[in-house]
């Protein structure tokens, strides 16, 4: 099973432009690339999926265990040629002092050797120290191999290459240049989705000809064949699918698009036909038995959702009427009144009586921890103990207009309280109106916590 850990010293290194250019130039060599996204992540992994025409997986110490982790590689990997996991900001940062959750706490748990991909923007002989500073840092990882980033041209490339070759043993595996091809245009979140990039493809073959021409493929491929065997697990993904009996409508489009494959392989798995509408050109809604409407940028497109009245009006009819929903961040700002960005206001669904403002600082950012109310809508298919808590995560700007009104309101419930992080009000997330549960929190079904199958059996309970 070949597979590398792409990693940087620090975040904003250009790795995952450069990872995105490998999955795609080794899938134009033939090869089947299997992909993976350490931490809570929609975007990159959308970029990823794109480039190596397989989806990309997430791997993540906070809502997976080890066992769970090392599981969903060998399921996905079993058949791929290459897998490539890519970390999150540096090597080895993470939320954790001692680095348990780190990107080199990947590549430890996976036996999988790192190349390091190194900003060299400003910097000649200062690489040696910082690469011979990794190395010791933890000696149960491998650092196979270096890729030079940014570099500023031939005579900048040649130094950094000597350098590297005098004082360390660690491969260059390749130097790219600073190149605008290589900038892929971000948003306040990172990276512009590429359900969004209307020249996706291009984009992407782009890099892949950059990559191909300034990395060293053959060595790449050649390290990757050095990892160890994956660690064994007797922990199973069940890749059982039970016989469709219900429908689930899901928002895909270029306002909402960010969903866990795994999550939407519960979905099927529970017997659910997953329905795919679009918020911003469809008139009507497809005959279903529930809505999923996930996370996404809706005030980007919000000029859009407001024209599509018939589709609003529709969808704010169907909740009133008891249709279970649930929807997370985007698909929660979606359902309220309006939004509000730049100076301008757009009218939303209306199912939630509040309005939403965008803001110029994060509202709510990393790892959150919710413990469920007693009013949550769903089954509890968490263990029977009162101190159990949901790991998730959110990332927003947004915010309701009046958070406290909603907080000291008597006829508001939520279905969660926030023992981590920031949720709609500060104590509370999970907004319940009629049928419906919107948060911002974005859930993921691991075995931590089956939000799916707590869902669907809902959805059952009011069908029924």
């Amino acid at each position: 099973m070949q597979r590398l850990l792409i990693s940087a010293a620090h975040k904003s290194s250009g790795k995952t432009t450069l990872t995105i250019g490998l999955c795609a130039a080794l899938h134009a060599r033939g090869l089947r690339v299997q992909s993976y996204k350490k931490g809570p992540d929609y975007i990159d992994p959308m970029w990823l999926s794109r480039a190596s025409n397989h989806d990309c997986h997430n791997l993540d110490f906070q809502t997976m265990t080890n066992d769970e982790m090392l599981a969903t590689i060998s399921l996905y990997s079993k058949d791929a040629d290459i897998s490539i996991i890519e970390g999150n900001k540096g090597l080895f940062d993470g939320v954790a002092i001692d680095g348990s959750n780190s990107n080199a706490a990947i590549a430890e748990l996976t036996k999988t050797p790192v190349i390091l991909v190194i900003d060299t923007l400003g910097m000649t002989r200062g690489i040696a120290p910082l690469l011979l500073g990794y190395q010791a840092f933890n000696k149960e990882i491998s650092i196979a191999g270096v890729i030079l980033n940014k570099v500023g041209g031939p005579r900048h490339e040649q130094k950094l290459r000597d350098v590297i070759n005098q004082y360390t043993d660690i491969p260059i595996i390749g130097a790219v240049p600073r190149l605008d091809e290589l900038n892929i245009t971000e948003r306040h979140l990172g990276l512009i989705p590429s359900n969004e990039a209307t020249n996706t493809n291009e984009v992407i073959s782009k890099i892949a000809q950059i990559i191909e021409k300034h990395v060293d493929l053959d060595l790449l491929i050649k390290i990757s064949a050095l990892a160890k065997a994956l660690p064994q697990t007797n922990f199973k993904l069940s890749t059982d699918v039970k016989p469709i009996t219900l429908k689930v409508g899901i928002a895909r489009d270029a306002a909402f698009g960010f969903y866990y494959p795994g999550d939407l392989n519960a979905f099927r798995a529970e017997g659910v036909e997953l329905v795919e509408f679009d918020t911003l050109k469809d008139k009507t809604l497809p005959a279903v038995d529930a809505l999923f409407i996930g996370g996404g940028f809706p005030e980007s497109w919000m000029n859009e959702l407001e024209a599509n009245v018939t589709l609003r009006q529709q969808i704010k009819d169907s909740i009133k009427s008891g249709l279970p929903v649930y929807a997370e961040c985007g698909g929660l700002m979606y359902l309220s009144k309006s939004i509000s960005w730049n100076g301008k206001q757009s009218q939303m669904v209306g199912a939630i009586d509040s309005d939403i403002v965008m803001n110029k600082r994060p509202q709510g950012r990393g790892y959150v921890s919710l413990k469920p109310t007693k009013n949550a809508l769903w089954p509890n298919k968490m263990p029977d103990n009162a101190n159990i808590e949901i790991s998730a995560h959110e990332f927003h700007y947004s915010g309701f207009k009046n958070p406290a009104e909603l907080d000291s309101n008597e006829n508001m419930k939520f279905a969660y309280e926030m023992k981590r992080g920031s949720g709609i009000t500060g104590n509370h997330d999970g907004l319940i109106y009629k049928n419906l549960l919107a948060n911002y929190a974005h859930l993921r079904d691991t075995s931590r916590y089956h939000w799916v199958s707590s869902f669907v059996e809902f959805i059952r309970q009011v069908k029924s």
